[in-house]
């Protein structure tokens, strides 16, 4: 007679924390994008910085005596070195989600995806100096005879993609588990192989899941900052060679915010106009895999 009461005030209860949760979460989002709004603004108020400068010119140095607002040479790196991780990630990570969901044993996959997660946990820090005091060195150099520099964007692109490995197999795996066993049986009942399950059943049937895998990795390649920082260097160029230096925009926001820069100086306010440029870039991406991921989602019941 009780019982009934208390548990619709409980379920009350968790709908409001819930309810919270989901309210802190777009109150924290909205606090990011007003902070970044307004001293981007602030940036551009500044008589020295056109939006056309910024968007198109060949040149940043915002701390220079003689400043240059473009941001297209941070861009252009950041891009060059999400695309080499995704070009790192993407294979080995949607490889190893199908091994671990289509050909593994339990036992292996209890051992071995554990242990791929806790790459994931690996300090990206970790990561940074690992590439220059050993992958630079002794695999670029002394294995392949690259004839790379100390910083370079290479070296920055692969480590960030092994970085993201975990992301990608994990996501793209657990995407793959879902996909409903009758498909694979009627597959096999029809005389088709493991490998052809796996390329022409599971693949296409989990594909929205893997592209949101594929996406996420994306997202964190885009704003990683130690790695790049560490490994790739701080020189704003055009250059497409990966095999130079080059700055992302979230080495330049990592190298800059760190206090020596006046507060209100157009140098500071930039750090803001180079973290809107990141967060609109990164919405695009996620924009487009919802889209995306909205029209090719299977639902089975």
């Amino acid at each position: 007679m009780f019982g009934a009461p208390r548990r619709r005030l409980g379920e009350r209860a968790i709908a409001v924390l819930l309810a919270a949760a989901a309210a802190f979460s777009v109150l924290v989002t909205i606090g990011i994008i007003v902070s970044l709004t307004g001293e981007t603004l602030a940036f551009f108020a500044d008589k020295a910085v056109s939006v056309g400068q910024f968007l198109t010119g060949a040149e940043w140095a915002p701390l220079f005596a003689d400043p240059a607002f473009g941001i297209r040479p941070l861009v252009q790196g950041t891009l060059i070195i999400t695309l080499i991780a995704m070009i790192v990630a993407v294979p080995l990570g949607i490889g190893t989600a199908a091994y671990l969901s289509e050909y593994a044993s339990p036992k292996v996959r209890k051992s071995v995806k554990p242990t791929l997660e806790l790459l994931a946990g690996v300090p990206t820090v970790v990561f940074g100096y690992f590439a220059l005091t050993f992958f630079t060195p002794k695999i670029l150099n002394e294995l392949l005879g690259l004839d790379v520099a100390v910083f370079n964007g290479l070296a920055g692109g692969v480590i960030v993609g092994v970085m993201i490995i975990p992301t990608v197999a994990s996501v793209a795996e657990d995407a793959m588990a879902a996909v409903p066993q009758g498909l694979r049986e009627g597959a096999y009942g029809m005389g088709a192989s493991r490998r052809q399950v796996v390329l022409r059943v599971v693949i296409p049937a989990a594909l929205s899941g893997i592209v949101a895998a594929v996406v996420l990795g994306a997202s964190r390649a885009v704003g990683e900052t130690m790695i790049v920082l560490i490994a790739a260097g701080q020189v704003p160029t055009t250059s497409l060679n990966p095999l130079n230096p080059m700055e992302t925009m979230t080495a330049f926001i990592g190298a800059t915010g760190k206090g020596d820069v006046p507060t209100g100086s157009v140098g500071y306010k930039a750090i803001f106009a180079v973290g809107f440029t990141l967060f609109v870039i990164t919405l695009v991406i996620n924009l487009i895999s919802i889209r995306f991921v909205r029209r090719y989602r299977q639902v089975y019941e």
